[in-house]
Formats: C-alpha cells, structure tokens, sequence
C-alpha cells in the first residue's frame, strides 16, 4: 500500500465532539450491583457503577464513541452505555456525512506521538488538527477488524485473570482462616519485626537490587535491606497493601520491612499470612493514610504444621504464577503483536506534524 497525500486527514475533518455535560454522574455512591459504569478517559477507566437512570449516553456496538481526556489526551472507545465523572474529556463521534469506521480512527489515533507540555484544553487547538491515515472504508474495516481481533484477546485475558484473582481469594480465606489440621494460635509480634524502611525518597543511585516503595517496584538500588519477604505499604494510598519482594531488595520509607523471626512459619505462608490481614482497611485514615506498628502487631493468626504450610503454598503459588506472571506475560505478547499490526497497517504511513 502505497502512501497518499490525499489519505492523510486532519481529525476535526472527520470528527465532532460533543460536551459531556449532562452525562455527568451526581453521585458517587458506586456499587458492583448497579449497572452503569462511570467512566473516565484516563488510565483507570471505570470508576465505578451507578444505579441512576438519567443522562446516559447510550454507546453501543453499531455506534460507539471516543472517550477524550482534554487534558492527558489519554482515549477509550466505548460501545456500551455509559456515564462519567467528569467534565474534562471530549466525546468524540464521526461528522455528519463522514463513511468513515470510528474503530479505525481509534487505532489510527494511537499513532500520534504527542505527549501535553502544559495542562491545557488538547482537543480543539491542537489534537483535532493532527493527520491520520485515512484509506477507503473497505479498508478501514479490515485493518480494525485485524486490530480489534487483539484487543479482543487481551479483554479475554483480563476478564480470565479477575475470574482467577476470585479464586485465588476465596481458597486464601479457606486456606489460611479456616485450616484443616491441628494448629497454633499466636500474635503477629511471635513470627515477624516489622520496620518501616529507610530514606524518604526513592534512591537514584542505581544497581543491582530492586526497589520496593508502597505499591510494588519503583526503582534500583546498590544495596539491599531486606530479601525474600513481604513488603507491606506504609504511607499513602497503598498503605497496608502487601506485596511479595523477591530476592534481596531495597524498601522505602514508603514500605513496610517484614523480617520473618519464627523458623516454625515458611516465608511464603507468612506472606500469605499477611494478604489475609485487609491492613488497607485498618490504615489510619486522614490526607495520607498509614500503618503504624500497633496495627501490624495486633492480629492472631493459625499457624499448621510445615507440612500442612507447604502444602498450602503449592496451592496458593500455583495461582500467584497464574495471575501475576503467566497471564501479564500473555498480555504483553499480545501488545507486542498488537503494535507491530499497527506498525504494518497504519503507522508507517502516518505523517504526523506536532509542530
């Protein structure tokens, strides 16, 4: 396919916006038992989900829309009924007239290399005015058929890791809470010294060994405090999240360093130990949530036998591996051959002028 000037578009040639004013929820009490989602255009997409009536935009597969942040330029197509948070987005929708396939102009659209530099309006003064490919419309349906059938399989895929996550919560409380053999009770302080991790901001230094902050890995470091054991999150919004740190890492001010002192108690099960404890429900709350220690040391937990505990661990790691490594790593060859597709079919005849 060769590239043709009258083929490159303008967005606002093909596109209109419309206000999303009165799509706006009013209230924020959002339950999985509603039925409409509360969208944003931003990474998190769905906020939450509402039982009002009123004021729904009515997206569907025959007609979806573009979901817009004014502001990041982050976008969603959307063709199911939805309403929003807020009013910084645009809803973006074909012109009058226009035979164009808006699942196309979603996927062209991710090939527009243009990151904001200030926090203003993007979409009339400056992302509206950005080309795009734009072949017949036999074409675009083939190319978001192609395109589309890999947004399909990672759906599937996501949908497949929260059924996962389910199970794997359900046989956490059956295991540990509610434990077939004889067992012994003791408080939290007997199996492990919690400390809060060192500095106030996260190394720059550089190294060998991750770092842990409050919420997963942030960073490298050339030094290491603690290896092979749960990092909890001390302050913020992930505080009391618990997380596994493998091998010798670094752990934050922002973490909690869980240093196991109980030989009768596996390092795996003490984290799974930990999972049960919801610490994220018990943080302190105010502007910047915490954990103190007499919230870490309060809990008593059933401690099996070792043979009771490895047998546990196999179970529990077997959905661990499926959740956090099997399937993320099946996404993310999915991505990859999703941009390579997009590469082939759109990008590499996209001409686009940021100036």
């Amino acid at each position: 396919m060769e590239k043709n000037k009258d083929q490159m578009i303008e967005l606002e040639t093909i596109l209109d916006y419309i206000q999303p004013t009165k799509f706006i929820v009013k209230s924020t009490n959002y339950s999985n038992e509603y039925e409409t989602p509360v969208l944003t255009a931003g990474q998190t997409l769905i906020l939450g989900y509402t039982n009002e009536k009123e004021g729904i935009y009515q997206a569907s597969k025959e007609n979806p829309v573009i979901i817009f942040d004014d502001f990041t330029t982050s976008f969603h197509l959307i063709d199911y009924p939805f309403k929003v948070k807020s009013s910084a987005m645009k809803l973006l929708v074909p012109k009058q007239g226009q035979n164009i396939n808006l699942n196309y102009i979603f996927h062209a659209m991710k090939c527009i290399d243009y990151i904001p530099k200030e926090h203003a309006r993007q979409w009339i003064q400056t992302y509206s005015k950005f080309k795009i490919f734009l072949p017949g419309k036999e074409q675009q349906d083939y190319i978001a058929d192609v395109l589309d059938s890999f947004n399909v399989l990672n759906n599937k895929l996501l949908i497949e890791q929260e059924y996962r996550k389910k199970e794997f919560k359900y046989m956490l409380e059956k295991l540990i809470n509610n434990p077939s053999s004889q067992c012994e009770t003791m408080s939290m302080d007997k199996i492990y010294n919690f400390q809060y991790g060192e500095g106030n901001t996260i190394p720059t230094i550089g190294g060998d060994y991750p770092v842990y902050g409050s919420n997963g890995i942030v960073g490298s470091h050339n030094v290491f405090n603690s290896e092979d054991a749960p990092v909890i999150g001390h302050i913020g919004a992930y505080a009391g999240i618990v997380n596994w740190g493998t091998g010798k890492h670094f752990v934050t001010y922002n973490g909690v360093i869980c240093k196991k002192i109980n030989d009768n108690v596996l390092p795996r099960f003490g984290y799974y130990l930990l999972l049960t404890q919801d610490y994220m429900s018990k943080a302190n709350a105010g502007s910047q949530p915490f954990v103190s220690y007499n919230i870490l040391y309060e809990p008593s937990v059933d401690i099996p036998d070792i043979s009771r505990q490895e047998e546990i661990i196999d179970v529990l790691d077997c959905f661990d591996e499926f959740i956090n490594i099997k399937i993320p790593k099946e996404i993310e060859l999915r991505n990859q051959q999703y941009k390579f597709f997009l590469n082939e079919l759109i990008k590499k005849y996209e001409v686009i002028d940021n100036d």
